[in-house]
């Protein structure tokens, strides 16, 4: 996937271009011959999990992914406590948090619950979109890198970052249509979800528990974790059978977490229901009325 300046431009809304590197550009020719970065903030994900870049059009043969039932999701952000928790010790932190009480909080994160309101009174609904990196199988974030910091994993897809060879240029960033990407403002470096590849992977675990720590901490099942390539798995099931759908689609970038949509679901009180004996509203002589309530 080539992608052009001027759409990029578009993508993040920079107009100043003196950030734009060549894709093909080498670390040595931005930077200079005698460039070595060892700062302390790199985090062995390339010898202790792998390197691949994955050659276009040649899709992964497991493709880990999570999804997420925006129907029972309540906008908790347990998800997101869990995931800064569990990663910001972890061999992908650390993840900052800059004035976390003050009027202008700040910080890096892998996850994040964006909370809005859709339809026009009275008939509007409240609905909460968590959204993380999306390990697309045909990632714009990964080709665009000059130094191959960005790479997917053969074996499983999990789109990952290799902090020693990033320069936080933030080119992946304006690649990157879903906004899931975050520079460390400390560190420099860019950041996103791991997919806790820490955690599945780690055989001293409960099997139970090798699970990204947001699908654990969640308290409604709303996410779901597994191969979407597996057309027996969790999440291929819940795709087919609750009509899941990828996010923006006209980019083509063929995004492994998939979304369930938002259902009404009506519930009827019919008037010969029985009450709760102790109900208040007995004591005080009155009945509640049986109606049709939608949610």
């Amino acid at each position: 996937m080539e992608i052009s300046n001027e759409a990029i431009d578009t993508v993040s809304g920079i107009q100043d271009k003196t950030l734009v590197i060549p894709a093909k550009a080498g670390i040595q020719s931005i930077l200079g011959p005698g460039f070595r970065r060892d700062d302390g903030c790199g985090h062995g994900f390339v010898k202790k999990y792998g390197k691949f870049n994955r050659r276009p059009g040649v899709l992964a043969m497991t493709q880990l992914a999570l999804v997420i039932d925006l129907n029972v999701c309540v906008g908790c952000h347990a998800c997101v406590t869990s995931c800064k928790e569990w990663n910001t010790s972890g061999e992908a932190g650390f993840m900052s948090d800059d004035n976390p009480y003050g009027a202008d909080p700040n910080g890096t994160f892998f996850n994040r619950v964006q909370t809005f309101e859709v339809g026009e009174f009275p008939n509007t609904q409240t609905v909460h979109f968590p959204k993380s990196c999306l390990h697309c199988e045909d990632p714009p974030c990964v080709p665009v890198c000059p130094t191959g910091a960005s790479y997917k994993r053969a074996e499983d897809g999990i789109v990952l970052v290799d902090y020693d060879k990033c320069i936080g240029c933030k080119y992946c960033a304006w690649a990157c249509p879903y906004g899931v990407r975050e520079l460390d403002e400390h560190q420099k470096v860019m950041k996103k979800c791991t997919l806790c590849v820490d955690r599945i992977y780690d055989e001293k675990l409960p099997e139970s528990e090798r699970k990204p720590s947001c699908v654990l901490a969640c308290p409604t099942n709303a996410r779901l974790y597994g191969d979407i390539h597996d057309e027996e798995s969790i999440v291929s099931k819940a795709i087919r059978e609750a009509a899941g759908y990828q996010l923006m689609p006209e980019w083509n970038t063929q995004p492994a977490n998939h979304y369930l949509p938002r259902r009404k679901t009506e519930m009827r009180i019919q008037a010969d229901q029985p009450e709760r004996a102790d109900n208040p509203l007995n004591i005080d002589g009155r009945q509640s009325s049986a109606n049709a309530v939608t949610r």
